[in-house]
């Protein structure tokens, strides 16, 4: 069975994700694509041979489409489109964050529990890392201990000037809210948000840049994050866990490394996204669209996007205070239909 896939959002990730899809995911073909820029839109179609559609609801409504990509831009369009798709009872993959509230968060849940049935898959892709997975499968066989400390960076090359302070967490940190909540399979107790005096000459009037993070487990695992968005170096991913009789640490993916005569050995360190989890990208796809020709979705739930936005409001909230810890409190009861595990697996 080849799964038809509509795009909606055709910007920096849309339209990675829709040559991923055209020509490298097995079982998919690219049917739809939507996006205000209705040259872009055409572009694509013309260049796969897809549909062009007008809006995003036309996409999602059409017998063409099997299943949906949501990509869109602003984030606030997200919960429009992924209620829809439950409404009409298709698969959705949507791009994190999955709401820009924890409030719409909890309707996308409400609108999934009331059809009975798990239609939602976020794109937290570092689940589909080689490197996050090895891992995780270090840290559950529990051959080293418990963990005791996690220290993390997420560093970006630079940022515009309409990327701001508070995007450090919900487009950035958001990440390894989820990553580290999967890594660790146990909910946050707390958060903190520090932005230190001495800033990046490479930053602008809106964004305060590097900022600290703090996250603390249920069970008192202490994690440290350090996100700084104009680093001029790379894009620069590090997780070490540290655990009672040993460290487990990720590796910078890199097929080459350099040594000279000036006695310089050097490890080429990505650009961007695209580039360091570019694997990561791809199996997730794949994962997906196989778990949909089965008539199921099994990766990052819209619970973890739930438990991510909760995780962003705190932390931005001791920002705005500062850097107070703020309680990081989830709601009591969770769905029947995301109770197979804390976490979702590859």
């Amino acid at each position: 069975m080849t799964l038809n896939i509509g795009i909606i959002g055709l910007g920096f990730m849309g339209s990675d994700h829709v040559k991923r899809v055209a020509q490298r995911i097995n079982g998919a073909k690219l049917a739809g694509v939507c996006d205000l820029k209705k040259d872009l839109a055409e572009k694509y179609a013309k260049e796969y041979g897809a549909k062009v559609f007008d809006n995003g609801i036309d996409l999602i409504d059409s017998p063409d489409i099997d299943a949906i990509m949501v990509v869109t831009r602003p984030h606030e369009t997200h919960e429009q489109f992924v209620i829809h798709a439950i409404e009409v009872g298709k698969f959705v993959f949507c791009e994190k964050p999955l709401t820009l509230t924890a409030a719409g968060c909890q309707k996308i849940i409400d609108a999934e529990v009331k059809g009975g049935k798990r239609l939602v898959q976020v794109g937290f892709m570092r689940r589909y890392d080689p490197g996050y997975m090895e891992m995780k499968k270090e840290i559950d066989a529990n051959e080293y201990g418990e963990p005791l400390l996690i220290h993390a960076t997420h560093r970006n090359v630079s940022v515009d000037e309409t990327y701001d302070t508070s995007m450090s967490i919900i487009e950035t940190a958001i990440h390894e809210a989820d990553v580290l909540h999967w890594l660790l399979g146990e909910d946050y107790e707390s958060g903190t948000t520090f932005l230190p005096k001495k800033q990046t000459k490479y930053t602008h009037s809106k964004l305060h840049d590097p900022q600290i993070i703090t996250l603390d487990t249920k069970s008192g695992v202490h994690i440290d994050l350090e996100v700084f968005v104009n680093d001029q170096i790379g894009y620069d991913i590090n997780c070490e866990v540290v655990c009672e009789d040993g460290i487990v640490r990720l590796g910078t993916p890199s097929v080459t490394s350099v040594k000279t005569n000036t006695l310089k050995n050097q490890t080429k360190i990505p650009v961007d996204c695209t580039e360091r989890f570019k694997t990561a990208y791809d199996n997730e796809l794949q994962h997906w669209v196989n778990d949909v020709q089965q008539n199921k979705v099994t990766g990052p739930s819209s619970w973890d996007g739930l438990v991510a936005m909760v995780t962003c409001d705190a932390l931005a909230k001791s920002r705005d205070n500062n850097a107070e810890r703020v309680a990081i409190k989830l709601p009591d009861n969770k769905p029947a239909i995301y109770e197979d595990k804390v976490t979702q697996n590859a």
